[in-house]
Formats: C-alpha cells, structure tokens, sequence
C-alpha cells in the first residue's frame, strides 16, 4: 500500500476513510456507520447529501462558478448580502464582505475596526482587545486575538499581545466569585483592561457569543453582553461578535448574540453558513462602522481570490432557505433541551463528568478527577483524546476541546449534531456517548 502523502492533524494516526454521508450519518470504507455527533467541526449543521442544496450546486455550476470581485459582481453574492442583512434584524443596515474561512473572516472584522478609526484621522487606535480562553481562527491576525494557550505557543513571537480580559466561567470562575453575587466582575474585567492600555489605543473588543473550542462551551451569565456592550460603547470601542461557530441557528436562535438581545458592530460568520457544502464565511459590517469608509477612501483593505464567489454565495443562499423552509432554528431549540436533559441525567451516574453546559445544538461536557472539588485530569491521562477515540470507535463522532483553568490541563468534548436530527436519533447518540463513558471511567480508575 502506498504511503498517504496528506498532511493530516496527527501524522502517526490512522483516520478511516470516508465514502459518503447521509442525514446525521458518515460512512466509511468498511460500511461503518457513524453519528456524526458534533456535525464535523460544528459545521454539517443541517446534514449530509440534502438535494436541494445539491441541485442548488449543480444549477449555479452550469452558470458560473467563479469570477474575480474586482471584476464583477453576482446575483448569488448580491442576494446572500441581502439575505444576511434580513436575518440581522437591526435598525441599521449590514454590509457583507464574503471570505472562505472563519479565521478570514475575524482577520477582516479586525482590518475593518481598525480602518474604521483610520477613516476619521484617528491612527492611534489599532488594538484589539480579546479575552483569555478564546479562539478566533489559525492565521496570524486570528490567533493574536485568541487567547488558546495551546495553540498560540508555537507562535508567540509573531504574535500581538491582545487577549487581556478574562472569559466568564462560572465553573471555574478567574475571580472566585459567585453568580449573581459577583456583580459580573468578569465583565467589569473589560473596564480594567480599557483603563490600563488607554482607550484612545483601542479599536475593537472580540468575543464569541459562546466559548467554543478553547473553553468547552462556555456559556455568559445573564446580563455580561449587555454591560460588555455598555463599557465598548462608553469608550468609543466597536464590539465584534465571533458567530463562527455560534451563528446561523446552532444554539437555538440565529445569532448566538440574540440570546442576549445584543447587537454587535461587526459580526464574524462561518461553518453553518454553508453547513460544509462550500468554502464561504463572511464579516458583516454595521453602517455604524462603514459609514467612514464610505465617505472617506471608498474601499476596504482586505480580499481573497475567492471572496464573493457565485458558486459558494449560491451554496449559502440555498442553505439558508432550506434552514427558513423546514424551521430548522425552533427544532434546533428544542432538541437542544431534550439533548440537555439526557446528558445532565447521565452527568449524575458517574464521577468523571464536572460540568454539562451550552445552548441549542452546542453542548459542552467537562470533566474532571473530582467533582468536588473539580480537580482536572492531568495532562498525562489524556482522557479527551480517550473519549474521542473510544467513541468514535463506537461510531460516535464528537469534538474535542480545550477547558480547565486558564483553559489548559483540561478536558472537555463537544456535542453538536446537525439540527436535522430526530429524538430517536439523540437516544441513539446518548447511549453510545454513556458506554464511551463507562468504558473510560473503568479504564482510568
């Protein structure tokens, strides 16, 4: 057999191979099923081989797939724009600026706020601020603003130092207070930060809505965004929101910011966009913001060959329609409960789950070697790759994450399958998640 010449994520291991997908399943070589319990990368979010998204593929490819933005524009593109401004639902009007990726499309929020200042005479304002606990993407503009340990090590020295705020973990809360006696002191951690770097230095803050895979899915008390968006506010800050992960109905409303009843100055989109069918995200830019830009030098700094597509803005489109059509976002709220339920019940039969946590369709279990006193694993264990393994072994696919103090030494898994999915079918995943459970916790004992 030849050697693969691929570069995959681990070298040394071996990954099946898949041949096709279908609703909630993946299938490989060998004919075996899996669930594909956190749809990918938290992006398969309303399944595998839908045909109107194929059709919708098909019908643009015997159009035109590809031309450059710089030289035309599109219907698709047009329309996505449209479309996306429609599902904000602001008092303003959202301009979109189409990308291929979520780190693009953070890097390009990032370019944008600080061009927003520039536009006005206002140079001094080009820092980022972000909180610890983060991830926003892999370049390096992305992963100055993330504050994944792990990630960023290898890069420091090419790196900003912009991740200063600490992130609002209530299970391992950074000021060892208690909701809602803390008075919210991990928001008011953004105040500190402002103070001591000087506000006339800064352009935007970042944060996702909900802490995906640095964190383990770390859900904000009630009342955080609201003062986050007060302090940006007060201090002449843009708020971006990373909805990359959080957007487009995967916790259980459009926008995982909606939860909160806040609107952010630029948005960050990706994954569930196109729900994996295409390569496409997206910054969407309040008129607040591209309202200097458009008085002043008329154009953003910032492209990709690709930015603005017809065939993947077609892809987009048809994937929000098909998510509009068969009320995709109530279902996802619904069997996000249900799934919930069943894993804070499962939560109570052993001693290695600490925390179950999320919103939606994006649910995050951390655990630990003491409930009690939520002691994590130590790095040795390598109980998250454990589960993973064992799991998919299983025919369960669930992502892994980063979780614990500081967001490092920690072990947590991600469940977040396609919004298609049935109550059978979340029984099904349940009971193979508590005998992956099972087998590990006898494992490690």
């Amino acid at each position: 057999m030849k050697r693969s010449l691929l570069i995959k994520p681990m070298m040394n291991d071996h990954y099946p191979t898949v041949t096709h997908g279908n609703g909630i399943y993946l299938y490989d070589t060998t004919g075996k099923k899996y669930i594909d319990g956190s749809s990918g990368a938290v992006t398969a979010s309303i399944g595998h081989r839908v045909p109107e998204i194929i059709k919708a593929m098909d019908e643009q490819a015997n159009k035109v797939s590809f031309v450059y933005r710089s030289q035309f524009t599109s219907e698709p593109a047009e329309m996505l724009a449209r479309k996306l401004n429609e599902i904000v639902d602001a008092d303003e009007d959202y301009w979109s600026f189409f990308v291929n990726s979520g780190s693009e499309a953070t890097e390009t929020a990032m370019k944008i706020a600080i061009q927003h200042w520039q536009e006005q005479g206002n140079y001094r304002k080009n820092k980022i601020l972000s909180r610890w606990i983060s991830y926003h993407g892999i370049t390096l503009g992305a992963l100055s603003m993330s504050g994944h340990v792990k990630r960023r090590e290898r890069f420091v020295p090419l790196l900003e130092e912009y991740p200063s705020v600490s992130a609002p973990y209530c299970y391992r809360c950074p000021f060892n207070q208690t909701y809602p006696d803390c008075h919210l002191f991990c928001a008011s951690d953004l105040e500190v930060a402002i103070q001591r770097i000087g506000t006339e230095h800064i352009a935007a803050f970042i944060a996702e809505p909900i802490v995906g895979a640095a964190g383990g899915v770390i859900v904000p008390p009630e009342g955080y965004y609201k003062k986050i968006k007060d302090i940006c506010d007060q201090h002449h800050i843009l708020f971006i929101a990373d909805e990359v992960m959080t957007g487009i109905g995967r916790t259980g409303k459009m926008f995982g910011m909606d939860h909160w009843d806040v609107k952010p100055d630029i948005i960050a989109l990706g994954k569930g966009m196109s729900a994996g069918y295409t390569a496409i995200a997206a910054t969407l830019v309040s008129e607040k913001v591209m309202t200097p830009i458009l008085k002043g030098s008329g154009s953003i700094m910032s492209g990709h060959t690709y930015s603005a597509n017809p065939q993947s803005a077609a892809v987009a489109l048809a994937v929000l329609d098909y998510i509009e059509k068969h009320r995709l976002i109530e279902k996802v709220k619904d069997n996000g409960d249900y799934l919930l339920g069943k894993l804070k019940a499962l939560a109570l039969t052993t001693d290695i789950i600490g925390d179950v946590r999320g919103k939606g369709l994006m649910i995050g279990i951390e655990f630990v070697a003491d409930p009690t006193t939520k002691r994590s694993f130590t790095p040795e264990t390598e109980l998250t790759s454990k589960i993973v393994e064992k799991a998919r072994d299983k025919g369960l696919l669930i992502y892994p994450a980063s979780t614990g103090n500081e967001g490092v030494n920690g072990d947590a898994v991600i469940l977040s399958p396609p919004f298609v999915i049935t109550k059978e079918e979340i029984d099904q995943l349940v009971v193979l998640f508590e005998e992956t459970i099972s087998e590990i916790q006898s494992e490690i004992s």
